[in-house]
């Protein structure tokens, strides 16, 4: 993975329940857990195909730095775009140099 690359920055945020001092009430939020440098690009049209357009929702690859507790529950946010996280995938020679995050568009409420 070439650090030219990592051009955009990127910040991973994590589902946590919080108290509501006014209500006492658990409250879901999103808590920032990292910001990383990260390539993201959109999947092409054959890639798009291949994955099955249609059942797939995926629209976009983020790449970052291996980093650990990246889980699946996450989202990335970026230049005021929101990107799910759809799966955490290692890189296929030793697995700890980067991750691959499959994502896609769109606000995660839950």
């Amino acid at each position: 993975m070439q650090a030219g690359k990592l051009r955009h920055r990127v910040r991973l945020e994590s589902k946590q329940l919080t108290q509501n001092p006014q209500t006492g009430a658990m409250v879901e939020s999103w808590q920032p857990v990292a910001t990383v440098w990260a390539s993201i690009e959109p999947l092409s049209a054959r890639e798009f195909i291949a994955a099955g357009a249609e059942q797939s929702s995926v629209t976009t690859r983020i790449v970052i730095r291996y980093r650990e507790g990246v889980t699946a529950q996450m989202r990335a946010v970026s230049r005021g775009k929101t990107y799910n996280i759809e799966g955490v995938l290692p890189d296929p020679r030793s697995g700890r140099e980067y991750l691959t995050l499959p994502c896609s568009e769109g606000v995660n409420d839950g």
